[in-house]
């Protein structure tokens, strides 16, 4: 009997020491260490740019409309897409018979009225004659005088009439304003273009593509920022490896509504030598507001963490049971707090905060320098992030 007494106690004692052996061993390899509560950023040094956004749409700095003055068909085209054309070019040409039967009606009428006014002449050195001799009035001079007047008044509404056909014809023949590419093309052989209250477009020029803009639309709480003179940096879907630069020209006073979202035009001037961007293609604009370098630069996410002991409590419900806080009235200046771990609690270390690209701040400070741990999130369920490796590398 005291044999098997003995060993029930035992068992009891070894049972109870192996499970808080076991406790113990458990233990060791999943207390959650304070560091695992929290998730880190590193404090880095370098360059920090700070840019507004906008699309923008690339254009020809100088875009010539080409048009026709005058209507007809047009039967001979001499340029076409993508042609360099030279200032005086021949473009194109409309049937110019009509216009040639006008001009030579209008020469008959002009040396009809040349023939009348030399026969008025005549008559009037006669009657200058006949007057000297009394044969005839002084009302019949007169009335050869008004008649000489008449008659050259005649030549020159001929001559007018004339010249109003001959600059007709020529504007059959249509040339170019200027030295550039053609970039757009609206009219074909046999095509007929009547020109009444406007000019229809025949041809689009481009006066020089190795210099262009962007005309991009910038939200109204951004164009305060905008000066002329500032750098962009911009991209293309066609080359979107690439990033290349221009500078604001123009920000345009002429503000554009659009479902209550008002808008204004950033003009960019835009450097082409190698002339691959073309007229049309949609630029994703970032207009430079300032530059650092060198600067200490943490997480946006390190800013706005809070350790959830200082995060405002309720104080109340409102009408439809939300939670109301009370919240601190913020500094007007650009100050803000991070927080490093410090004997297993965060510590609060205000910095002055710099210029931000909406992903990385920067910051000054006498306390921080690069390479420093900050806190930028607190982990919800710490314990999911147990050490679950014993011993030997065997899974727990």
């Amino acid at each position: 009997m005291k044999k098997y007494l003995w060993n029930r106690w035992t068992f009891f004692l070894l049972l109870i020491g192996v499970t808080i052996g076991a406790y113990m061993w458990w233990q060791r390899f999943h207390d959650i260490p304070v560091e695992a509560k929290y998730k880190f950023q590193t404090i880095t040094q370098g360059d920090l740019t700070q840019t507004v956004s906008a699309n923008g749409t690339l254009n020809p700095l100088v875009l010539v409309t080409v048009g026709s003055q005058v209507s007809g068909k047009i039967i001979r085209l001499y340029a076409d897409f993508n042609d360099r054309v030279k200032e005086g070019q021949v473009l194109a040409e409309l049937d110019p018979a009509l216009f040639e039967a006008q001009l030579a009606q209008s020469d008959a009428n002009l040396k009809s009225a040349q023939a009348s006014l030399e026969l008025a002449d005549a008559n009037l050195k006669r009657m200058r004659e006949l007057f000297a001799q009394a044969y005839i009035s002084k009302q019949e001079l007169d009335g050869s005088i008004q008649a000489q007047k008449a008659a050259r008044a005649a030549v020159d509404l001929a001559a007018a009439q004339r010249q109003k056909d001959a600059t007709n014809l020529a504007y059959t023949v249509i040339k170019s304003p200027v030295s550039g590419v053609v970039i757009d093309r609206q009219i074909d052989v046999g095509q007929t273009v009547a020109a009444s209250l406007q000019a229809p477009t025949l041809f689009k020029i481009a006066q020089d593509l190795r210099q262009m803009q962007i005309d991009s639309s910038f939200a109204e709480a951004d164009i305060g920022r905008i000066k002329e003179g500032q750098s962009v940096n911009f991209s293309v879907d066609a080359f979107p490896d690439r990033i290349f630069q221009g500078t604001v020209k123009q920000v345009r006073l002429n503000a554009t509504t659009t479902s209550n979202v008002v808008t204004y035009d950033v003009v960019v001037t835009v450097e082409n030598p190698e002339e691959i961007l073309a007229p049309g293609m949609t630029a994703y604009v970032n207009v430079v507001l300032a530059q650092r370098q060198n600067a200490l630069l943490v997480p946006n996410a390190a800013l706005r963490y809070k350790p959830t002991s200082l995060k405002p409590k309720p104080i109340g419900t409102d009408a439809k049971g939300t939670a109301l806080t009370q919240h601190k009235d913020k500094k007007e200046k650009k100050t803000s707090t991070v927080y490093m771990l410090e004997n297993g609690l965060p510590k609060p270390i205000e910095v002055k905060v710099g210029i931000t690209d909406n992903r990385l701040s920067e910051i000054i400070s006498d306390e921080l320098h690069a390479g420093d741990q900050i806190i930028v999130e607190e982990v919800k369920d710490a314990s999911a992030k147990k050490v679950a490796t014993p011993p030997m590398g065997r899974p727990f």
